[in-house]
């Protein structure tokens, strides 16, 4: 025991969690967000300690833990890992690198959480789920973080559906649109080669989706008919690189090697139809991601961009009463709500990170598998898998492999 757990038993506090992560852009700020304010809201049964943050630019990394809160800076993603205190593993950085880091970590006995989509292939998110199960053993524990999971209107629409508000599945709708690379002059970043990213759109924001109709059905997409688009081709390079590159009036330009767009159909296990669009540029879109499922008995609908809300309509009432009707999800009996502020005050995006930060402090205090685990990953990376495959056969309908075991498509709101 440690001076610092000493005291923290004597005083009667909740123990310490030791928090390293790697990577500290968008993704490192929102997870830097969400650690450090879960156990100002909640009463966790640790507390979550923001002890190092990793990144290669020293001084942008020195920079980001200064912003953040974060004790410690390293430039060695290993180094982080050796660390004595550091016991949870915190990834986000590019896809490319979620195997070996997250292995590592596991195989060093600490507790992971990875960002999506899980892996850039089936065969690495395999070997992570191995990994993650011989961890487990030894008490390690591993969960991948898809945040919108954590929305509450999200969680209290998965909450309907199992109390059977809208009776057996028929449709599933869901879009995430964004416009960030209409303009063709954007440049080529990490995000639009395939050797970093895995793919596009699909990986970036379909990942998002696919899990999404997952979660909230309770159910696995069994098949896909897709198809994909990358409508600029070549973009301004900015890192000097000059392999496979193209001038074009004095500009010099490498190519897309990801998709623009993808849209698929699908179809879930109990035999609902799912229709899927993911796309970067859809002009004027920002973060546009929507969701209605209908059923025998009714309908759910939501819309981030009014992520307080769930449009809930009840086919049993009386024609005359019938028609969609608004649920301000901010009450203390809704998922996540009970410890925020009074009904009526809204949250936002950011909340959700707080909420990822208690789901996965609470499972290890109690030593339970988190949701979404890394199970879960793999098995939103087959459909990504069988997307790609159908789209390269032109939309032929391609079958995804079934969860292995118990996957765990479970709640993560108890």
């Amino acid at each position: 025991m440690t001076p610092r757990e000493a005291s923290e038993k004597e005083a009667g506090a909740p123990p310490s969690l030791g928090i390293g992560m790697v990577g500290y852009a968008f993704m490192g700020a929102a997870h830097s967000q969400g650690w450090r304010t879960a156990g100002r809201v909640f009463d966790l049964p640790m507390r979550p300690v923001l002890a190092a943050i990793c990144g290669r630019d020293e001084d942008a990394v020195r920079a980001a833990a200064d912003k953040h809160g974060w004790a410690a800076a390293e430039t060695d993603w290993r180094a982080l890992i050796a660390r004595d205190d550091v016991q949870v593993v915190d990834i986000c950085t590019p896809g490319d690198s979620h195997a070996e880091i997250a292995i590592a970590a596991l195989e060093a006995g600490k507790h992971v959480l990875c960002e999506k989509p899980l892996a850039n292939s089936v065969a690495e998110a395999e070997a992570m789920v191995r990994a993650a199960a011989e961890a487990r053993s030894r008490g390690q524990l591993a969960m991948v973080g898809f945040n919108y999971r954590r929305v509450p209107a999200v969680a209290f629409a998965r909450q309907l559906i199992e109390e059977g508000r809208i009776g057996r599945l028929r449709h599933v709708r869901v879009t995430y649109l964004q416009d960030w690379l209409v303009d063709p002059e954007f440049p080529l970043t990490w995000r639009l080669k395939r050797e970093h990213a895995g793919s596009g759109a699909l990986g970036d924001l379909g990942a998002h989706i696919v899990d999404l109709a997952q979660f909230v059905t309770g159910e696995s997409v069994v098949g896909v008919s897709a198809l994909s688009e990358t409508f600029v081709k070549e973009r301004p390079v900015l890192d000097g690189a000059s392999a496979g590159l193209s001038a074009t009036g004095g500009t010099r330009l490498g190519p897309v090697t990801v998709d623009d767009a993808a849209l698929f159909t699908g179809r879930l296990s109990s035999g609902a139809l799912a229709s899927f669009e993911a796309t970067r540029m859809a002009a004027g879109r920002k973060n546009a991601l929507t969701l209605e499922i209908n059923g025998e008995r009714g309908s759910l609908s939501f819309d981030l961009e009014r992520l307080n809300e769930l449009q809930f309509h009840d086919h049993t009432e009386p024609a005359p009463l019938s028609g969609f009707r608004r649920i301000l999800v901010t009450e203390a009996e809704h998922p996540y709500l009970e410890a925020w502020w009074p009904p009526g005050h809204a949250l936002g995006y950011e909340h959700t990170f707080v909420h990822q930060a208690r789901d996965l402090v609470e499972a290890l205090a109690a030593g339970t598998d988190p949701a979404p685990s890394f199970a879960d990953g793999l098995q939103v990376q087959r459909v990504l898998a069988a997307v790609e495959d159908s789209a390269a056969k032109s939309a032929v309908y391609t079958s995804v492999p079934p969860p292995s075991g118990t996957s765990g498509l479970s709640g993560t709101e108890g």
